[in-house]
C-alpha cells in the first residue's frame, strides 16, 4: 500500500517508487504523441485506449437498455441482492462509450460485488446539454423501475461531474418519493466546474500531460455552447450540496482538475454532507484506469469498490433487519 496521511478530511497518498518510474515513461511517450483529440474525430482512439484496461475475473458483460438509455451491464458472479450502481463514463461530454469502459467498470463491479450499468448518455455536439443530464436521470429512473431499490452513482472526469449532478437531482426527487434516494457516490478526477475557475487549472498546467485549459474549453463549447457554465445542472460545484449521500473522490495531484475535486469536497463538508477525498502524488487524470501499469490505480480502484460495497451492503442489511 502507499503511505498515506489524513488532514482536514483529505487523505494524501505518497508515490510508489515503481509508479514513479512508470509515470516518467508514460509522460515521455505522451510527449511524443499529438495532442489528444476530444472532438468527435477522437472517439475511436479514445475508445481504443480505454479498451486496453484488463477485464476482471468472474465478471460478465451484457448490452442492455435501461430507462430508454442504451449501455452495458457489468455483472460480477457474486452480487449483492437488490443493489446496483449507475456509472457515467468520462470523455469531456464528447467522447467515450459504455462498451469501451466496460472492462474498467467491471473491475469496480468485481471489487464492490455489485452489478453496474454503464450508460451511453448523449454526446455533444450531436446531443448537447441537457441531453447527458436527461439520459442519466432516465437511466437512474429505469434502474429504480426495474426493482433496484439501493442505487449508487459513480463516474470519472466529465462523467464524474455528471454523476454528482445526477446525485443531487435524484436526492431532490427522492424528497417527493419519485425515486429511491441514492445510497452513495464515488467519482474519479471529476470535472465539477465548467467555468474553469480552479487555481490548479493554471498551477498544475505544466504537470498535467493529458488535459489543458484549451482542451476543456473546446469540450465545454461543444457541450453547453453559450449556456452559463456555473449552472448547477452543468457544474455540480455550484449546486445545493446539503443532504447528499456519502461521497468519495479520487484525484491526481498532477492534474489541472485537482481543485475541482478539492473544492467540491470542501463544499460538501461545509454543507454538512460526508466527503472522503483522496489525493494521489504524481498521478494524472483518471489514473485508476491504468490498472495494468500502476499500483496506485489498483489501490484507488480497491478503495472505490470497498466504499461502494460498504454503503450498499450497510443499507441492505439495515433494510432487511428493520428498526431495533
Amino acid at each position: 500500500m502507499t503511505n498515506s496521511s489524513t488532514q482536514s478530511g483529505e487523505t494524501y497518498h505518497t508515490e510508489h517508487l515503481v509508479d514513479r518510474a512508470a509515470m516518467l515513461a508514460m509522460r515521455a511517450i505522451i510527449a511524443l504523441q499529438p495532442a489528444a483529440d476530444f472532438g468527435p474525430n477522437g472517439r475511436v482512439t479514445f475508445d481504443q485506449l480505454m479498451e486496453r484496461t484488463p477485464a476482471a475475473d468472474d465478471v460478465t458483460y451484457e448490452a442492455a437498455t435501461v430507462g430508454g438509455v442504451s449501455g452495458w451491464w457489468c455483472l460480477p458472479a457474486a452480487a449483492l441482492d437488490d443493489a446496483a450502481i449507475l456509472y457515467l463514463h468520462g470523455g469531456g461530454y464528447v467522447v467515450g462509450s459504455a462498451r469501451a469502459y466496460s472492462h474498467f467498470v467491471g473491475q469496480i463491479a468485481a471489487r464492490a460485488h455489485v452489478r453496474i450499468f454503464v450508460a451511453d448518455y448523449g454526446l455533444a455536439p450531436e446531443r448537447p446539454y441537457p441531453a447527458a443530464v436527461n439520459d442519466a436521470e432516465a437511466a437512474y429512473r429505469g434502474m429504480a423501475q426495474a426493482g433496484w431499490s439501493k442505487i449508487a452513482i459513480a463516474g470519472d472526469s466529465a462523467g464524474g461531474g455528471l454523476a454528482l449532478v445526477t446525485t443531487a437531482r435524484m436526492i431532490n426527487l427522492a424528497r417527493t418519493n419519485a425515486v429511491p434516494r441514492p445510497i452513495a457516490a464515488a467519482v474519479m478526477s471529476p470535472w465539477t466546474d465548467l467555468a474553469l475557475t480552479g487555481t490548479s487549472v493554471v498551477t498544475r498546467a505544466k504537470h498535467d500531460p493529458l488535459l489543458s485549459a484549451a482542451g476543456l474549453e473546446a469540450a465545454r463549447e461543444s457541450y453547453i455552447g453559450q449556456h452559463d457554465p456555473a449552472d448547477p445542472g452543468v457544474s455540480p460545484l455550484y449546486g445545493d450540496l446539503a443532504d447528499l449521500p456519502p461521497t468519495m473522490l479520487h484525484v491526481g495531484e498532477d492534474e489541472i482538475l485537482l481543485d475541482d475535486a478539492r473544492r467540491y469536497a470542501d463544499r460538501l463538508q461545509q454543507s454538512g454532507s460526508s466527503a472522503e477525498l483522496h489525493v494521489w502524488k504524481g498521478m494524472t487524470h483518471v489514473f485508476p484506469t491504468s490498472l495494468a501499469l500502476l499500483r496506485a490505480a489498483r489501490e484507488a480502484t480497491d478503495n472505490v469498490g470497498e466504499f461502494l460495497r460498504y454503503h450498499l451492503r450497510s443499507n441492505l442489511e439495515g433494510a432487511q433487519e428493520g428498526p431495533a
